[in-house]
């Protein structure tokens, strides 16, 4: 499924910058960044499940926002694209 997890850490603390790097590195072992704090992630239900309790340990839910939404294959997903950015095509050929 896709995931495309969404997040807010406030960062007016030192701990609040922290925690927004742990936040950013969590999602950038998992998924693609596609802008500053959104990520798309290409994972299973269950990788989702992990990744959601990681990330709800870290931010401070009386401060920062923590968005997940997940599109199934089933119903079908269309992303479309304007500017610059070009997303990486995880099924394609690996070119190294």
């Amino acid at each position: 499924m896709l995931v495309i997890v969404c997040y807010d850490v406030n960062t007016e603390t030192r701990e609040g910058r922290r925690r927004l790097r742990r936040v950013a590195r969590l999602c950038e072992g998992i998924g693609q960044r596609v802008q500053k704090s959104v990520f798309e992630c290409q994972i299973d239900r269950a990788r989702f499940e992990a990744l959601e309790r990681d990330l709800v340990a870290e931010i401070k839910a009386e401060e920062d926002n923590l968005r997940f939404y997940r599109i199934a294959e089933l119903r079908g997903y269309e992303v479309r694209e304007h500017g610059r950015f070009r997303a990486t095509d995880f099924d394609g050929p690996l070119v190294l």
